[in-house]
């Protein structure tokens, strides 16, 4: 159970505006705020890519935290 938590309070974290997505550029913001300067959208967009299951273009809580548990 910690663990969702944990995942949620990171997705949070990720979904700036709080709408339940994270998009390419909110992804690329925070990976800049947690330290890494040179992180670009295109770079954030080939990540998100890889991790939407649906195709939507967006990261929903069960794509962020599907893929977080295999980390």
């Amino acid at each position: 159970m910690a663990r969702i938590e944990d995942a949620r309070k990171t997705f949070d974290k990720f979904d700036r505006n709080g709408d339940g997505y994270v998009t390419p550029v909110e992804f690329q913001q925070a990976m800049v705020e947690l330290g890494d300067r040179h992180y670009t959208v295109s770079l954030a967009e080939a990540i998100v890519k890889t991790r939407d299951g649906n195709g939507d273009g967006v990261l929903s809580f069960e794509e962020f935290f599907e893929k977080a548990k295999d980390l």
